[in-house]
């Protein structure tokens, strides 16, 4: 539930790169894209940490929960490295542009197009895999009868259409999807660890009684 309150959070505070690029403004706009990027690092760990629990909570013999667990560690792998470019890395790659004459502005304006190319495909990977991940989990939430009926129909809802979304290159044309399929797995998520809090709560209440 942190990692994904992280993930809203970063969303919300993420400023236009553009800002980076105009003479005056760099310093304050690198300060907040850099501060923004650097709270959805922190809230990494939090989503791997959840991903155990939850497959914990779906049972270690069903391999559909493990599966989803190694694919979300490869989604997060991947949403690493594509953070890092994009909220580390470009700050930097700006200043040269801002700093530097022609025609060495214009090396440094390809080294971020090439930049944002590579931040781009590892951002694909992680939504191919965590909306793979999550259909797995879906899958085996209906299985195991761990959660409820809405969590886990959105849960495949999420994963097929975000996929779907990927693989037609609707995505790659219209950022706003891309992130509102974050932004809906970060809400998933986040149902997911109330439902898990819950459950632990009935499990301990129901110890204290016996």
């Amino acid at each position: 539930m942190i990692g994904a309150a992280g993930l809203i959070i970063t969303l919300l505070l993420h400023p236009s790169g553009g800002d980076l690029f105009v003479p005056g403004q760099w310093e304050a706009a690198a300060h907040k894209l850099i501060a923004a990027h650097c709270l959805a690092l922190a809230s990494l760990p939090f989503l791997f940490l959840g991903a155990l629990g939850l497959s914990r909570r779906l049972g270690a013999a069903d391999q559909l929960g493990a599966a989803g667990v190694v694919l979300y560690g490869f989604s997060l792998a991947a949403v690493m490295t594509a953070v890092v470019f994009d909220g580390l890395v470009t700050p930097e790659l700006a200043r040269h542009i801002l700093d530097a004459t022609e025609p060495a502005s214009q090396i440094w304006k390809i080294v971020v197009h090439y930049n944002d190319l590579v931040d781009e495909a590892f951002m694909s990977v992680f939504m191919a895999a965590a909306s793979f991940a999550i259909a797995l989990w879906s899958v085996a939430m209906v299985r195991s009868r761990e959660f409820s009926k809405p969590i886990s129909a959105c849960g495949l809802v999420l994963g097929g259409t975000a996929t779907l979304a990927l693989l037609s290159g609707l995505m790659q044309r219209h950022e706003h999807v891309f992130l509102l399929a974050i932004f809906g797995q970060a809400l998933w998520l986040l149902a997911v660890g109330g439902a898990l809090v819950q459950s632990e709560t009935r499990i301990s209440n129901a110890g204290v009684s016996k």
